[in-house]
């Protein structure tokens, strides 16, 4: 696991968890400078996507090494954590278990997917591929990026980025790293006294998200963006600035 801290040591501490198959240096790319302008950050790369060589082992080994880092380093409390799609069934995790506490939970578009076994190893075996496959294969790669770019609108440097990022993990990590997520369940109205949850929700991903959101969680502020899954993160200033501005409201740093 990597722990790297890094901004304005003297601002709230917010950590930073990425989501599937990436590290924080690519997830968070586009606005760690901003954030760290605000924020102490703690930026995670998780067993498997910190350049150690492990295998990432499932979601609740990595939950309890968070949890001991917090307790170790803050006394088993931080002002912030906002977790990127896969990222956020962390955060998620770090409140429901109660080992450590966090002010402001944020969970970024997540999709909070849960599933039985035999559903979770399907699932893998379709869309791991996905995420991998385009290696050593440039008809493949080309497809890939053209799909990325048209469905996330991103540049072709950013598309390029996140394709780099998805090749150069140990593909039996991304797989362990998907199917344990999908078996590490979070309990229904969840709610924590001195926590307070928020839902970066991006609409174009549709409804039944929103709907999932409050199921999981007892009145959660919930903030609408006309955006595609974490959008904000690759590079389109129209939809980078509003989610900024939300955190800032979240973390309650936002200017008067």
């Amino acid at each position: 696991m990597q722990f790297d801290e890094m901004g304005n040591r003297s601002g709230k501490t917010l950590m930073l968890l990425p989501g599937t198959a990436c590290d924080y240096q690519t997830n968070f790319g586009t606005v760690l400078d901003r954030l760290g302008e605000k924020y102490h950050l703690i930026c995670v790369n998780y067993d498997g996507f910190d350049g150690s060589g492990q295998i990432f082992p499932d979601m609740i080994t990595v939950t309890e090494k968070i949890e001991k880092y917090i307790l170790d380093h803050y006394n088993g409390r931080i002002d912030g954590a906002i977790g990127s799609s896969l990222g956020s069934t962390f955060v998620g995790q770090l409140i429901q278990r109660r080992n450590i506490h966090i002010d402001q939970g944020i969970f970024g578009s997540p999709d909070l997917d849960q599933s039985g076994k035999f559903s979770a190893w399907l699932q893998s075996k379709l869309v791991v591929p996905l995420l991998t496959g385009f290696t050593g294969n440039e008809k493949k790669r080309a497809k890939t990026k053209a799909k990325l770019q048209s469905f996330f609108e991103m540049n072709d440097d950013m598309a390029e980025r996140f394709m780099a990022c998805f090749s150069k993990f140990d593909p039996r990590s991304i797989r362990n790293e998907y199917y344990s997520d999908l078996l590490t369940w979070l309990q229904d109205d969840i709610h924590v006294e001195g926590t307070q949850v928020h839902f970066i929700y991006a609409a174009r991903m549709g409804k039944k998200y929103l709907k999932r959101y409050k199921k999981y969680f007892r009145d959660p502020d919930i903030r609408t963006f006309d955006m595609q899954h974490e959008q904000w993160l690759f590079g389109g200033e129209q939809y980078t600035a509003p989610v900024l501005k939300a955190i800032d409201e979240f973390m309650g740093t936002a200017e008067q």
